[in-house]
């Protein structure tokens, strides 16, 4: 039966299966990012929290990184939260759409197919990130909402408390969950007026919240509220420009793709007020992270929860459009995106640049995916090269560098020779004076060796190794043999 007779619930189920087999095949071809070592860092010292992030990422991670799962097996799991994320836009897309002139299972067939061509979202289905996961509970609390806002809702307590369930989840995953609680807020009290303060179950969601949070609380309280003042700080950023704004505009376009103003006219095609009302998970989020931008301190993923809640709308306004006939306009704009993906999964798994120098064979525009290849081995030489002389410990001298070190070169333990405060400080014993190190410097992020009366004694090259992928030269590891150590890292100047 060709494709296009196949109910379009089938359809959806199919959308959503290819989009997790092509994240699982991906994810097996490459090594990991920065940030995704970071947090398989947390699963492998448990905590109640960390300086940077609550602690779900690490938590959820926590037993196949006991089971010592390859990286194809950990990336399974991101996979599988975008999976459940599909889902709930397929829900959401069906809900807002009942009542309307549209049928509920193409809206949500287009829905998922938006889900399914944003860029940036299968990024965060191949690595897990804090994003992942808000994203797929800001969608289930959004769910959840609506619910909610029924007429005679105010006395469910099962739907009470499972509001206040994922409201915890969310806390525990990422801190601008707060917005998402300040979306649910506005909603509720939109909807209900001011007699939902008399509601017990509100407050008994309220209070499951805060328990399911405190260890976050508490791991601040131990450490003199690292994590929150970082937090401030991070977002606080250098002053307000106008310039930073309109790039970040033109990112978000190009990481999510164009497909989504559809959400525009598909918001007016919402089937009741309560419905429309439902697009402030979108705008409070966004309408922060575009502020923050100003001051240079926002990155494209993080506005991946805010997307995802406008995405059922974009699935609406789509359907809508294709009943009005529009479907070359539609057809061209999912064209582009599909190669846009296809290009950026094809970065992903290559490492390769879009052009390399005929002579050298080495990079002339660089791949910004190139960091993906060659930490494995290189954390492999780095403990081997380790014990082989005597060394007890590996040293990069910038924090983003000792993430993959960490996890690729354990059980060896990483110095960050910096006056950096970061979660490393917490792992790690600095280092002592006179203390030896095999340091680890990368092409991609070079280095001088650190010698002098802040720095080791001596250090001396033992070994280089380059990294090829199919002939390009991408990056080139060198390891030192540093000795002496007269430095101070770990404390902030």
């Amino acid at each position: 039966m060709p494709a296009h007779h196949l109910p379009a619930q089938r359809q959806v189920h199919i959308v959503l299966g290819l989009g997790f087999v092509l994240h699982a095949t991906v994810g097996a071809l490459h090594g990991l990012s920065v940030d995704e070592a970071h947090y398989l860092l947390y699963a492998l010292h448990p905590a109640l929290s960390y300086f940077d992030h609550p602690p779900m990422v690490g938590w959820l991670q926590w037993p196949l990184v006991a089971l010592d799962a390859p990286v194809a097996v950990l990336r399974l799991l991101p996979g599988l939260i975008w999976l459940a994320s599909g889902w709930l836009i397929q829900r959401l897309a069906q809900q807002l759409s009942q009542g309307s002139e549209l049928a509920a299972d193409k809206v949500a067939l287009a829905a998922v197919s938006v889900f399914l061509l944003a860029p940036l979202f299968n990024v965060l289905a191949i690595g897990l990130l804090p994003d992942s996961l808000l994203t797929l509970l800001s969608l289930a609390v959004m769910h959840q909402t609506l619910r909610l806002m029924q007429p005679l809702a105010l006395s469910r307590w099962r739907d009470w408390l499972l509001l206040g369930l994922l409201l915890g989840l969310a806390g525990l995953s990422k801190y601008t969950a707060i917005l998402a609680a300040l979306a649910v807020s506005i909603c509720l009290l939109r909807t209900h007026g001011w007699r939902l303060m008399l509601q017990p179950w509100l407050w008994a969601a309220t209070l499951l919240a805060l328990l399911l949070v405190a260890p976050v609380l508490v791991w601040n309280a131990q450490h003199d509220w690292q994590s929150f003042a970082y937090q401030a700080q991070h977002g606080a950023g250098t002053g307000w420009q106008l310039r930073p704004v309109l790039a970040f505009g033109l990112l978000q376009l190009l990481a999510y793709g164009p497909l989504l103003l559809w959400a525009v006219p598909g918001w007016r095609r919402a089937n009741s007020g309560a419905g429309r009302l439902t697009t402030l998970f979108f705008m409070l989020p966004f309408a922060v992270l575009a502020w923050l931008s100003a001051g240079g301190s926002s990155l494209p993923h993080w506005t991946a929860p805010a997307w995802a809640a406008l995405v059922p709308f974009a699935g609406l306004g789509l359907a809508r459009a294709l009943q009005q006939g529009q479907r070359w306009l539609l057809t061209t704009v999912a064209s582009l995106q599909a190669m846009a993906l296809a290009l950026l999964l094809s970065a992903m798994t290559t490492g390769l640049p879009p052009w390399p120098d005929s002579e050298t064979g080495q990079a002339q525009a660089a791949n910004p995916f190139a960091d993906l290849h060659g930490w494995d081995r290189a954390g492999e030489r780095a403990r081997l090269l380790a014990q082989s002389h005597g060394l007890s410990a590996l040293a990069v001298q910038h924090w983003t560098l000792a993430s993959r070190l960490g996890w690729y070169g354990r059980p060896l333990s990483v110095q960050v020779l910096d006056h950096r405060v970061d979660q490393f400080d917490l792992w790690t014993v600095p280092l002592a004076a006179g203390g030896n190190a095999l340091l680890v410097d990368w092409s991609l992020m070079p280095f001088p060796p650190p010698v002098g009366p802040e720095g080791f004694e001596d250090c001396q090259l033992l070994d280089s190794m380059p990294v090829r992928r199919w002939g390009t030269l991408l990056s080139e590891f060198h390891f030192y043999d540093c000795r002496g150590w007269q430095g101070n890292n770990g404390v902030q100047t």
